[in-house]
């Protein structure tokens, strides 16, 4: 058999993955001098209310013990372990190190799924989907790697404090911003290693409006999958979601809560707007 691996960065927790046919790692956040498995230990909403005390979180991979524990589960069984993107977190490497410490690692392929978030929720859905019809692991792989190029991440922070402690911004550039209101967009850059800076507008429906003008240019339709996660903000994710059906009237929406570790990339109150096409398995 083949069995579907992946991680927190799909959004689904462990209970949420195995009804899916998918095993997952959580990563974990550290909080006020405690680190916590993102779902298990603790939510988006409480993660929230520690940050609002003045707190400074971070965010790191899944341990290589538990993923290999994972493996270690299934040990007659090929395993895909599809990853968040590599660079934006040690996950991919993770994954990697525990293959190679796996007493069969050829039965292993780890994918860098260079997204996260929805459209990694939406490639390792897909997978199962794929295993279910037949198909074999390496037609699954290949079918993965060729939807991955079609992804496209933005990220609207809440204000300019996280893109500063992050090192994405300036303290200069933060405090300017900040000053005259502006509202930054985040995308993911050209390898997807790292989120870099896409565009500042004077609102938020600016914003979304500018990321409606690439989408079109791209022609996302309802074809593509946009997946509109928030971080506590479900009314600025319904604006969104308004936004994005004056322009594209047959786009297929879906509104997700953000978890902790990607809270601590945009901070509380963020908006990721993502998009990925469909495979003919999943319309």
């Amino acid at each position: 058999m083949i069995k579907i691996v992946s991680d927190s960065s799909t959004l689904y927790s462990i209970k949420e993955g195995q009804a899916n046919n998918i095993d997952i790692a959580p990563l974990t956040v550290s909080i006020d001098n405690k680190t916590y498995r993102e779902y298990e230990d603790i939510n988006t909403e409480e993660f929230i209310d520690i940050i609002n005390e003045g707190h400074v979180p971070k965010s790191s991979q899944p341990s290589i013990g538990h993923v290999l524990d994972l493996y270690s589960k299934y040990p007659e069984d090929e395993i895909i372990n599809i990853s968040m993107a590599d660079g934006l977190s040690g996950t991919y490497n993770s994954a990697c190190m525990a293959k190679s410490m796996d007493n069969n690692p050829e039965r292993i392929d780890v994918i860098n799924s260079k997204t996260l978030c929805g459209p990694h929720r939406y490639l390792v859905d897909l997978a199962v989907k794929l295993v279910e019809v037949g198909y074999t692991r390496n037609q699954i792989v290949n079918e993965i790697m060729k939807f991955i190029e079609t992804s496209t991440s933005f990220l609207i922070p809440y204000d300019f404090d996280f893109l500063v402690r992050g090192g994405r911004v300036s303290s200069i550039v933060g405090k300017i911003g900040s000053a005259i209101k502006l509202v930054p967009v985040m995308t993911l850059s050209e390898d997807s290693k790292s989120l870099e800076k896409f565009t500042t507008k004077r609102t938020y429906k600016k914003a979304v409006k500018k990321i409606c003008e690439t989408f079109i240019e791209k022609n996302i339709d309802s074809n593509y999958k946009i997946y509109i996660s928030h971080a506590c903000k479900e009314d600025l994710a319904n604006e969104a979601k308004e936004i994005i059906l004056e322009d594209i009237k047959d786009a297929d929406i879906e509104i997700n809560l953000l978890s902790p570790a990607f809270t601590t990339q945009g901070g509380p109150g963020c908006v990721a707007i993502q998009v990925i096409k469909k495979h003919d398995s999943l319309k």
